[in-house]
C-alpha cells in the first residue's frame, strides 16, 4: 500500500514518515513484546527490573534533593553525583532485599503454563534451585577485606536469585539512567521540562518509565544468556506436534543416548 501511495516530489516526506513510523514500531512494540516474555517466566524477575528503575528514579531524586552538590552530567543539570551515587546503593539494596522477600512464594517465583484441559494458566511449579538457599565461598580478597573489621567471613548462604538481583540492580543503577539523559535531551530540544505533571516537581507517569526499554532489553538477554533453560514440558507440547514416524524417531535417539549415559537399562534381548 505504501508504494501505491508514492507521489512525485512527495518521496522524501513519505519514507522520512516511513522510516519514522517504522523505528517507532520498532522500539514500543519489541520492548513491549519483551516485557511480557519476562512476566511469562515468573513475576518475580518482572517486579524486580521494572521497580528498581522506579527506586533508582526514585532515590537519585531523594539523594540529590537533600545531598545534591555536584552536577553529573550538563545536559539534565539537577541531577548531581550525591544523587547517582546514594540511588546506586539504595536500588541495589532494594532488588536483593525484594528477591529474598518474594523467592517463597510460587505466584512470583513459577513460570505462567498454560493448561489445555482447563483451559486456564497455572502457576504451580516446584521451585528450582535458582530460589533456594546455596552456599558460596567467599573470595580470599574479599575476606581479607572483611576481617580488617573483625568479620571472619569465609563462606555465605544467599539464593542465586539475590546474586541475579544484585546485578540487575546495578544495571539499572549505572547503565539505565543514561536512557533517562537520553529522554532529558529530547525533552530539552522540544523545551519541556516533564513529559507530565503527576507527581509535583518529579514529573509525570512517562518520566517514571524513561529507562524501562533499556532495562527491559538488557532483561531479556540476561535470561536467555544465564538464566532460562529449556522447559521439559514445552519441549514435550512440540514433540506431541510432530508426526507419529518423527516422534518415534526421537524416541529411539532418546533411548539409545538414555542407555549410554548409564540412565536406562538396555532392553532385554529375548532367547
Amino acid at each position: 500500500m505504501f508504494v501505491l501511495t508514492l507521489r512525485k516530489s512527495h518521496y522524501l516526506v513519505q519514507f522520512t514518515l516511513f522510516g519514522w513510523t517504522h523505528v517507532a514500531l520498532l522500539i514500543v512494540v519489541s520492548q513491549s513484546n519483551i516485557i511480557c516474555h519476562s512476566i511469562f517466566e515468573g513475576l518475580i524477575w518482572f517486579l524486580i527490573s521494572t521497580s528498581s528503575v522506579i527506586c533508582n528514579d526514585i532515590m537519585a531524586y531523594m539523594f540529590g534533593f537533600f545531598f545534591g552538590r555536584t552536577s553529573l552530567i550538563k545536559l539534565s543539570p539537577k541531577k548531581t553525583w550525591e544523587g547517582f551515587i546514594g540511588a546506586l546503593f539504595s536500588t541495589v539494596a532494594y532488588g536483593v532485599l525484594l528477591a529474598k522477600y518474594l523467592a517463597p512464594y510460587k505466584m512470583f517465583t513459577c513460570p505462567a503454563e498454560y493448561n489445555e484441559e482447563s483451559m486456564t494458566f497455572e502457576l504451580d511449579c516446584e521451585p528450582s534451585s535458582t530460589f533456594q538457599y546455596q552456599e558460596y565461598m567467599i573470595p580470599a580478597f574479599i575476606q581479607q577485606i572483611t576481617s580488617l573489621f573483625g568479620l571472619h567471613w569465609e563462606s555465605i548462604e544467599v539464593m542465586p536469585i539475590q546474586l541475579h538481583a544484585f546485578v540487575l540492580s546495578l544495571f539499572a543503577s549505572v547503565i539505565a539512567p543514561f536512557s533517562g539523559f537520553f529522554a532529558s535531551g529530547f525533552k530539552r530540544a522540544y523545551k519541556i521540562k516533564d513529559f507530565g505533571d503527576v507527581f509535583p516537581g518529579h514529573g509525570g507517569i512517562m518520566d517514571r518509565f524513561d529507562c524501562q526499554l533499556m532495562m527491559a532489553s538488557f532483561h531479556y538477554v540476561y535470561m536467555a544468556t544465564f538464566i532460562r533453560s529449556p522447559n521439559p514440558l514445552r519441549v514435550l507440547q512440540q514433540v506431541f506436534q510432530l508426526p507419529g514416524d518423527s516422534q518415534l524417531l526421537i524416541y529411539n535417539e532418546l533411548q539409545k543416548s538414555l542407555i549410554n549415559d548409564g540412565l536406562l537399562d538396555p532392553p532385554a534381548i529375548e532367547p
